[in-house]
């Protein structure tokens, strides 16, 4: 067993909050069970979610994509669960990679189980991220919360979403435990469930419960989803426009700002701020 004390930091993007753990050469041994605990609040660093920092070439998930992405982040939810993608999380990755000087301000690209992601690391501390093109399957679920109900629209950001547009986000209810949603075959590995409101021509206002996290402060790829809902809904497709469509998107945490390009990639610009750094007693790992 590895005795020797392992390096962590701590970053948000916009409250949805992450430990980092930097393992270039992918020696750590990270099982579900360590990672909860990581994560736990009380009992651990704390955060909705992990990143572990890996090279792609020594990651065997990630070994295809090296020669377009150096590092690939290795995103785990807070309870332990591997999840596809996470918006926040490439932010804040991205925000790890200049602070250590293994990135510099301009164009970089992450490697993720979602495929590869381009960022751009603005001068003034701001984070873009090229998320990829949503996908709209026909298939949808109604959500249900202390006897209301609503329509939820299907959309797959590498991670899959269901939106549902409210009166009062208030109705989602508490979040901790998933919405019920039916019919449950539309989304058998689980789904990030939106709750929206809007505030404005082009500004709506989240809540977001995601899958193995609970409600979190903010969701990047469930704010992406969000917007494109939203511009559907409003009748808008940048693909039959030829204009892109920009959202605000306001969650408990902050705010992000959404923008679908004609040629279907989406972009989200935000924070990434990293708070602390220090040291995991590897007992931690292991209990």
């Amino acid at each position: 067993m590895n005795t020797a004390p392992i390096a962590f930091l701590k970053g948000h993007g916009t409250q949805n909050d992450f430990v980092i753990v930097p393992d270039p050469d992918n020696a750590l041994d990270l099982p579900a069970s360590a990672v909860a605990r990581l994560c736990d609040r009380r009992a651990g660093i704390g955060g909705d979610g992990l990143l572990h920092v890996v090279r792609s070439a020594a990651h065997p998930e990630a070994r295809a994509m090296a020669g377009e992405a150096e590092w690939f982040m290795d995103y785990r939810n807070g309870d332990g669960s591997i999840a596809e993608m996470c918006g926040n999380g490439v932010r804040v990755f991205a925000g790890y990679l200049r602070r250590a000087g293994l990135a510099e301000e301009g164009d970089l690209a992450v490697a993720t189980r979602g495929g590869v992601k381009k960022v751009h690391l603005a001068k003034g501390g701001d984070v873009t991220v090229s998320m990829g093109r949503a996908l709209l399957p026909e298939s949808g679920v109604t959500v249900s919360v202390d006897g209301r109900s609503w329509p939820a629209r299907n959309v797959n950001m590498g991670n899959p979403h269901a939106v549902a547009f409210v009166d009062d986000l208030d109705h989602a209810g508490e979040l901790r435990s998933t919405p019920p949603f039916t019919p449950a075959e539309v989304y058998p590995d689980g789904v990030n469930i939106e709750f929206v409101v809007d505030r404005g021509p082009g500004h709506v206002a989240m809540r977001v419960h995601e899958r193995g996290a609970g409600e979190t402060w903010s969701c990047g790829t469930g704010a992406c989803a969000v917007a494109v809902a939203a511009a559907r809904r409003d009748g808008v497709d940048p693909a039959v426009t030829g204009t892109p469509v920009t959202y605000t998107v306001d969650l408990p945490g902050g705010t992000l700002v959404i923008t679908e390009l004609p040629d279907g990639e989406i972009e989200m610009t935000g924070p990434a701020v990293i708070v602390a750094e220090g040291v995991i007693d590897p007992a931690l790992l292991s209990a």
